[in-house]
């Protein structure tokens, strides 16, 4: 029986001042923030490293060869707005012959190995799986081949990113599951929620 190829795309901002955490750098300063960032990466990468799939992280400049190791390979997001980047990062991985593909940002320390293992065993029996944000966006999505629809008309960063996706859902013969709800960081009241996580 052919064993299912597994992918980890990891979609990250290069770690550069003013460029990331902007919404938090307006309460908390961009140095500050850019140091927050840091520290989500870093627990990104100490949550992903011992799961056993290919993992790929997608930057979204130019490719950092010092953030994660040298089993993560490197991309560059493609042009466009998340939901062509994302859409684009799906093909391209179901392209390469992947039977299973799950998505992540690098926003949610909570976040941990168990749940990404746990998206992926449920696409043995769900055609798609959402990591719901506390938001209203979601932190993983994942799939076992390119569902483009998913990612075209949606209102990006805003509360009903998560309920407009399930919706073209609902309208397909697809079934679905959402995984438990964890917060992302965004703000400076988002940083309070979860300090223990990244002991900042």
């Amino acid at each position: 029986m052919k064993k299912n190829k597994e992918a980890l795309v990891i979609f990250a901002k290069n770690p550069v001042k003013g460029k990331v955490k902007t919404r938090l750098a307006k309460d908390i300063g961009e140095q500050k923030a850019l140091e927050v960032y840091k520290k989500l990466l870093q627990l990104n990468y100490l949550n992903t490293k011992d799961l056993n799939c290919k993992k790929f992280i997608y930057y979204s400049e130019f490719a950092d060869k010092d953030l994660f190791d040298i089993s993560y390979e490197i991309k560059i997001q493609s042009d466009g707005d998340l939901g062509i980047k994302m859409r684009n990062a799906f093909t391209e991985i179901f392209n390469s012959g992947y039977d299973k593909a799950i998505l992540i940002g690098t926003d949610c320390p909570g976040l941990k190995m168990d749940i990404i293992r746990q998206a992926f065993d449920s696409l043995d029996n769900f055609d798609l799986v959402f990591g719901p944000a506390n938001d209203g966006g979601y932190y993983l999505i994942g799939m076992k081949h390119a569902n483009d629809y998913l990612f075209e008309n949606i209102k990006w960063s805003t509360k009903f990113v998560l309920e407009d996706s399930i919706a073209k859902v609902r309208g397909k013969t697809l079934k679905h599951i959402l995984l438990e709800t964890l917060s992302d960081v965004d703000t400076s009241e988002d940083l309070l929620k979860v300090n223990e996580l990244l002991n900042y």
